[in-house]
């Protein structure tokens, strides 16, 4: 076995089901061994940072390892701002790239893709990855690279492995999985204990579930903690999407001045809010018309938890669940629930369509045929899927990078082997959405929806008076024939519907619905947020 093989079957074995990537001149020789090898699917794109959003895209759905292969310099370098979405948001994205050699390294040359030195790239992603290797000695390879995965799966972010270009055959041992990671069991016990007393002494208690339970693949059991405390379910922003296949007590989705009245009332008033695998930042908590206190709050996130005002460090998510599950016995408590309720019944008139009219038809076209994933980038798009059903959803709520959609969209699909449908905005479109001329290669077909009114309208509503919010219109219809895949362009809710209709029953090539929405109308949710941010600021 070479290092290659022996790396790429640590991949799998640690629950890497696919490679995205794209081939440079230093990555040639692994991406030979990739292909040769078959012990991984290699996908590739067509552009560094949609193969970063692919992975990550990947590594979310499944609750595994992503992984993202690129060339050296020129390649990596491009993907930076991928691999910081998934380290802020918490993936484990596993980021490979080629290397110089040890020749070239010690030739006096400056080489071609090198920044300011050799190891400029490797000091670059110190600062967004939790763990770093240059797999240069094949004899302690196998135990750095069982490091490096077992740290990308313990903290749930993005590792970086460089593979220099004449090391890829050498000679390597398998690599043998690292030891679970020993808690300590009497602080886990009394850990929960105090959760337990503290959720019970509440008035109000609330569970509010984030990305972390996804990440460790915990919804059904937090699913079944939610049923045996018999306390109401809320996920955040970023947590949009979870538990949506489980029984839970799952009233909906915090959003503050922006979301709805009796979920943001619930939580805000809450004296027992118990925080389950959260991000703590702006996009998830800053809309609060009445500041949360985060000291009289329950946090396990992180790694450890925080009850007010001490903390229990190193204790694991999946730990803590568990020992909750374990101290709290017996049958589910009965509860009420009144769930959030979404738009349904869409008119199929000559009206022009809103983003809340397309959050309708969506609603409505999986009533009748099913739940689909969701890919959805950022803008008015991702406000739109808060009014949409409950369904899996991948998007970058706090990074809130631009051209996640779409790659992510086809790294759905290539993970699940699910049809994904894709929210994506004209702006973010015009960065990463040829990447769907790669569907035809793999036999993807997703279902497309491009919010389309000629501008960057999210960021009009907080400047108006600026005009380089104005993009103009593209035929972005017009160019899905030349790109394998089906277009057109809609501007009515009778044409929108039947474009959904032909597109559900359309199966093969990709399916773009270009959507013509009026310049200054918002979906309501983003209404919302907008009035209630500019309400928060003024009050300053």
């Amino acid at each position: 076995m070479n290092l290659t093989e022996s790396l790429l079957h640590a991949l799998k074995d640690h629950g890497a089901r696919q490679i995205f990537g794209i081939p440079g001149d230093f990555a040639l020789p692994y991406f030979r061994i990739i292909e040769e090898s078959k012990i991984l699917p290699l996908y590739t794109l067509s552009h560094e940072p949609s193969v970063g959003f692919a992975a990550d895209a990947s590594a979310r759905i499944h609750c595994g390892l992503g992984v993202a292969a690129v060339t050296y310099g020129a390649g990596a370098l491009n993907m930076i701002n991928s691999v910081a979405a998934a380290f802020a948001e918490k993936s484990p994205l596993v980021v490979l790239s080629g290397g110089p050699g040890h020749g070239e390294s010690r030739s006096g040359l400056l080489l071609h893709h090198q920044a300011k030195t050799l190891d400029s790239q490797l000091q670059i992603f110190k600062e967004i990855t939790c763990d770093q290797v240059r797999l240069d000695d094949a004899a302690r390879a196998p135990s750095d690279m069982a490091r490096v995965l077992a740290n990308c799966l313990r903290n749930s972010e993005p590792v970086y492995i460089e593979i220099p270009r004449d090391m890829v055959a050498k000679p390597c041992a398998p690599v043998l999985a690292e030891p679970a990671f020993v808690h300590d069991r009497d602080a886990l016990h009394a850990c929960a204990e105090e959760i337990i007393e503290h959720l019970t002494r509440a008035r109000s208690p609330v569970l509010m579930v984030g990305v972390e339970v996804r990440r460790y693949g915990l919804e059904a059991r937090v699913a079944e903690l939610s049923r045996r405390l018999g306390i109401p379910v809320v996920t955040s922003f970023m947590g949009r999407g979870l538990l949506a296949e489980e029984d839970a007590p799952l009233l909906g989705t915090y959003m503050g001045v922006a979301g709805d009245a009796e979920v943001t009332q619930l939580v805000e008033s809450s004296d027992g809010l118990f925080l389950l695998g959260e991000i703590i930042c702006d996009t998830n908590f800053a809309v609060s018309e009445t500041k949360i206190d985060m000291r009289k709050t329950i946090q396990a996130l992180n790694g450890g938890v925080t009850i007010a005002y001490h903390s229990y460090a190193q204790l694991p998510l999946t730990a803590v669940v568990d020992e909750l599950l374990a101290q709290i016995s017996g049958a589910n408590k009965p509860f009420e629930l009144q769930r959030q309720t979404f738009p349904h019944d869409l008119a199929a008139d000559a009206s022009s369509i809103t983003p809340t009219d397309i959050a309708t038809a969506v609603n409505d076209l999986m009533a009748e045929h099913g739940k689909m994933p969701i890919a959805s980038d950022m803008g008015d798009c991702l406000f739109t899927a808060m009014e949409i059903e409950q369904t899996a959803l991948v998007a970058p709520g706090y990074y809130a990078t631009m051209g996640f959609g779409v790659p992510a969209g086809l790294g759905l699909q290539a993970a699940t082997g699910q049809r994904p449908l894709i929210l994506v905005g004209d702006g973010a479109f015009q960065m990463t959405g040829w990447e769907l001329g790669n569907c035809k290669r793999y036999g993807w077909d997703p279902i497309v929806l491009l919010f389309n009114n000629a501008s960057w309208e999210m960021l009009r509503t907080f400047q108006p008076e600026s005009s380089f919010n104005d993009l103009g219109h593209w035929g972005f219809a017009e160019m899905a024939a030349g790109m394998g895949g089906d277009g057109v362009r809609v501007s009515t809710r009778a044409e929108l519907k039947a474009a959904l209709n032909k597109a559900m029953a359309t199966r093969g090539r990709f399916q773009l619905i270009d959507i013509t929405i009026p310049s200054g109308v918002l979906s309501s949710t983003l209404a919302r947020f907008v009035a209630g941010v500019k309400r928060l600021n003024a009050a300053k």
